[in-house]
């Protein structure tokens, strides 16, 4: 046997803001560019927690054609009037492709009116333009199927958005509790209160749900509707969310189960034992408290003595 050990090489990672300075980024976009899976990240072996960058990573993009302008266009956003313009429709199509979830947008935000104003990548838009199949979408009259949807009051925005946060969620968490508590975020708590009944099991899920969305001070108006934003609303939804919810924890359990307090052991205190006795004692009955003094002189007073004795 060879008297060294052979000690795999460790891969060179890097924090994620060394990462945005070197592919010339500000963290917002770096944050965003991950959230849309366009830089990888990996867990921190050296267990500060959080995530970090290869070299391998960085080095990739850099190499691309047209960097850092390439990977800047990749991560443009634009909104309903920048996007119509830039699809040459009006931006009353534009909303109604977007309404009909044929356009899903990637962020929101609140204007000063508390309106959500939704974002679109503008290459997503781009490809649905170059799109030989969407032409008929682009110009002319709307199919009569799609009219009839849109009367009907349908609007995907919100859900499409929802089903994008899920899978960039799902993707950057580690482990089954954490992936279940990701879905748990994305449903009413009745219904997760429904699916699981364990109240510790929903501690654990609790215990990862993501961070709430950055929209105002906690119990504000705005995030209050941010917070309605990232709770599912459909009927379908929701159901497919508690399936999901239910197979997630079912898969959590087989891994590890849910923290519970430990058992309190009471200790029973062991039985008084009887005074000890003396020979002569006749058991351990207690001797009667002597009659007083009082009593006696009572006693002698009402039976006396006769004369003579």
């Amino acid at each position: 046997m060879s008297g060294s050990t052979f000690v795999p090489a460790r891969t060179v990672t890097c924090t994620r803001s060394r990462a945005a300075r070197e592919l010339g980024l500000r963290r917002r976009e770096f944050d965003f560019a991950v959230h849309l899976g366009r830089i990888r990240t990996v867990p921190d072996e050296g267990g500060g927690g959080g995530r970090r960058v290869e070299r391998t990573e960085i080095d990739r993009l850099r190499t691309q054609d047209g960097f850092p302008d390439t990977l800047r266009e990749r991560l443009r956003l634009v909104g309903t009037a920048e996007g119509a313009a830039l699809m040459d429709i009006p931006a009353g199509r534009f909303t109604r492709l977007a309404r009909l979830g044929l356009l899903v947008p990637v962020r929101f935000y609140l204007n000063r009116y508390r309106a959500v104003v939704w974002l679109y990548l503008a290459e997503e838009l781009r490809q649905f333009t170059a799109g030989a199949e969407n032409a008929h979408l682009l110009r002319g009259r709307t199919p009569e199927s799609l009219r009839g949807q849109l009367a009907a009051g349908v609007d995907l925005r919100a859900r499409n958005w929802r089903g994008r946060q899920l899978g960039f969620l799902t993707r950057q968490s580690e482990g089954s509790w954490a992936r279940a508590g990701v879905v748990a975020a994305f449903l009413p708590p009745a219904d997760v209160a429904d699916v699981v009944k364990d109240p510790y099991e929903r501690a654990q899920l609790n215990r990862f749900r993501p961070a709430p969305l950055d929209h105002g001070a906690p119990g504000s108006p705005s995030a209050h509707l941010a917070e309605q934003l990232m709770t599912a609303q459909d009927p379908d939804e929701i159901g497919w969310l508690r399936s999901d919810l239910g197979h997630a924890v079912e898969q959590a359990r087989i891994h590890a189960s849910a923290p519970r307090p430990a058992a309190r052991h009471t200790t029973v205190p062991p039985p008084r034992s009887a005074p000890p006795t003396t020979p002569g004692d006749h058991g351990s009955r207690p001797e009667p408290p002597r009659r007083t003094r009082g009593l006696r002189a009572w006693l002698r007073r009402r039976n006396p003595r006769p004369a003579g004795v």
